[in-house]
């Protein structure tokens, strides 16, 4: 006969509840190229390496405190997941700045695999995005931040345990300040563009300025883009360190 202890398997269940909820919400693991049962097995395959730091004091709860409990773990994972999702947007709105500003909205669509809803660029810097984490390993430092979410938020956290709302504050206002920094040498360059076409319009009405801007414009986007996408990799960087900081400080 073998004995089962409940403790253990309690912990980490709800340990691979936090993680599952984290994976489905968070870039890149939120893909939805990633099948759902992948995500699955990795939340519970991750629930098993981090046993050791959950396990340690945990006690067996009754029914109820155990839901309770599940509950709060499904929270914590979402919200952590959407800390993250929410700093890798930065480069899609820069994307987005980017098609406004050099005429590309009017091919804007949408892509079920990512949940994008842009246009040229848009999808081209969150893809970019996408690669780099896997390509720099990225990735990896996302999920030792999630490993040690568990040091600062253990399982046992009860319902008095609040997130920070700083956090979700200094979040909104990084992520415009990021897409600006990205985009913006870009958004002046393609403004200037504009005043220098009006100008032109103004002083030879006979020439269909706009009408020969358009290509100049998408020249000017595509040349330019190129040195913004050059950019990214550094961005990721940065990026995916602030992850960390935020998602170590969102419950401190």
């Amino acid at each position: 006969m073998f004995g089962l202890d409940a403790a253990w398997i309690e912990a980490v269940m709800l340990a691979g509840v936090r993680v599952t909820a984290f994976l489905v919400i968070a870039p890149p693991f939120s893909h939805a190229g990633i099948p759902a049962r992948i995500k699955a097995m990795l939340g519970v395959g991750l629930a098993l390496a981090v046993a050791p730091r959950v396990t340690g004091g945990y006690a067996a709860l009754e029914t109820g405190p155990f839901l309770v409990a599940i509950v709060m773990q499904l929270l914590v994972g979402l919200f952590l997941g959407f800390l993250v999702m929410m700093a890798f947007a930065a480069i899609q709105s820069a994307g987005n700045l980017i098609d406004l500003f050099g005429g590309f909205q009017l091919a804007q669509a949408f892509d079920p695999q990512s949940m994008v809803n842009g246009a040229q660029f848009t999808r081209l810097f969150h893809m970019a995005a996408l690669a780099l984490l896997f390509s720099t390993d990225g990735y990896q430092l996302i999920l030792g931040g999630l490993m040690r979410s568990f040091d600062a938020i253990p399982v046992t956290m009860t319902l008095s345990a609040a997130p920070n709302p700083e956090i979700l504050v200094t979040g909104f206002s990084q992520l415009f300040l990021s897409a600006l920094q990205i985009a913006g040498p870009m958004v002046i360059v393609l403004f200037l563009a504009d005043v220098g076409l009006g100008l032109l319009t103004r002083v030879a009405p006979a020439i269909n300025a706009f009408a020969l801007g358009f290509p100049l414009k998408i020249l000017i986007t595509v040349t330019f883009a190129a040195v913004v996408f050059l950019a990214l990799p550094r961005v990721v960087a940065s990026i995916t360190q602030s992850v960390l900081t935020s998602m170590l400080g969102a419950f401190s």
